[in-house]
This record gives C-alpha cells, sequence and structure tokens, in this order.
C-alpha cells in the first residue's frame, strides 16, 4: 500500500488553539533560568512564533528540493542545509544543521593531517621548524592527490593557519600541542 504524501495545508485562520503542545512549550520555557514566571499568552504567542519559524523553514527546504536536477516531493536532510546555506535569514542554524561531506573527502583530509602532524613530529615540534607536506597519495579513482599549494619552506607558525582552513580537528589538536608545550598565552581561535 503506497503510503501518503500529500502535504498538509497550513491553516489560515485563526482558531485559538496550536498544532504544537502548548504544555510542552511552556515546560522548556520554565527550564531557562533567566525567566521566572510566563503568562500564558506569552507562552501562546511563543508556540505560535514557533510554528509558523517551522513553517517558513519547511517551506524553504521544500524549495530547495524542488529546484534538483530531478525534482522531488519529500524534503531530506540535504535540502534543508542547502536552505540554511543559501538563505541569510537561516544562518544562525549552521552549526545545528551544517552541509554533510562525504566520506571520502573527510577520509583525505585526515590523511592530510595525519602526514603533517607526523612531519612537525619528525622535525622536532618546535616553534621555528620547518613544515613538510605530504607525500601525493592515489585517489581509489585513479587521480593524484592535490598538494594544497604551499611550499616546502612553510613556516611552522604559519601552519596552524593552514590547519584550521582545512580540518576544525587539526585546530584543536594544534591547541593541544600549544597546552602541552605550556605556552599560556590566548590561543588564536580566527580561522
Amino acid at each position: 500500500m503506497p503510503y501518503n504524501t500529500t502535504a498538509i495545508p497550513p491553516r489560515k485562520e485563526v482558531t485559538g488553539t496550536t498544532q504544537l503542545p502548548l504544555t510542552r512549550v511552556k515546560k522548556i520555557i520554565s527550564m531557562d533560568q533567566d525567566i521566572t514566571t510566563c503568562s500564558n499568552n506569552a507562552a501562546f504567542v511563543i508556540t505560535i512564533a514557533t510554528e509558523m519559524f517551522i513553517q517558513h523553514f519547511v517551506q524553504e527546504a521544500h524549495n530547495m528540493a524542488k529546484l534538483e536536477r530531478k525534482p522531488r516531493r519529500n524534503i531530506q536532510y540535504k535540502d534543508m542545509a542547502n536552505a540554511v546555506l543559501h538563505h541569510d535569514n537561516l544562518e544562525f542554524l549552521e552549526d545545528v544543521i551544517p552541509k554533510t561531506t562525504p566520506y571520502s573527502k573527510i577520509k583525505d583530509q585526515a590523511a592530510a593531517t595525519r602526514a603533517k602532524l607526523k612531519g612537525e613530529k619528525k622535525a622536532g615540534g618546535a616553534a621555528g621548524d620547518v613544515c613538510e607536506e605530504p607525500p601525493a597519495v592515489g585517489q581509489p579513482n585513479g587521480k593524484k592527490h592535490k598538494p594544497n599549494g604551499h611550499a616546502n619552506g612553510v613556516a611552522a607558525a604559519a601552519a596552524p593557519k593552514i590547519l584550521a582552513d582545512d580540518d576544525p580537528s587539526a585546530q584543536l589538536e594544534m591547541e593541544m600541542r600549544q597546552a602541552q608545550r605550556g605556552q599560556d598565552g590566548d590561543v588564536d581561535m580566527t580561522g
């Protein structure tokens, strides 16, 4: 038996009731330590605003699904991530709904990061040592891995910027190495 995939149209008239459970919204509001009391009217308005936001977000994600080469009626995670990326008013959701990355790309980045870290350890790991580029590794499709375009004479002081651009976990590893060396200064968190 086929699934019922017909869309439920949003209500146009105000009925005084919400589709989200009002008591659950009140519980969520009461969990905030900054808010001591919240009237029923305020909770109702927050619930309505939440429903309107969800409706807007889903509509934008549905538009992304219709813009694909093969338009779809069902919304997938990638449609929501694309909506967050393409609309400025949804930009605050970038951390919650990030764009997915293919596993092969993550695997290549991890291998490059490991090679860079091994290169630093061989050179002694001091601040003035030279960072070596990882050797070219073959891809499963027969293509060669492209290096980042940095010369072999790049100082280790510039290496954290390079690592932070490539992989966020590499920045964390670099910060842990700095902490183990006993540097008591502020860590540069700019990317």
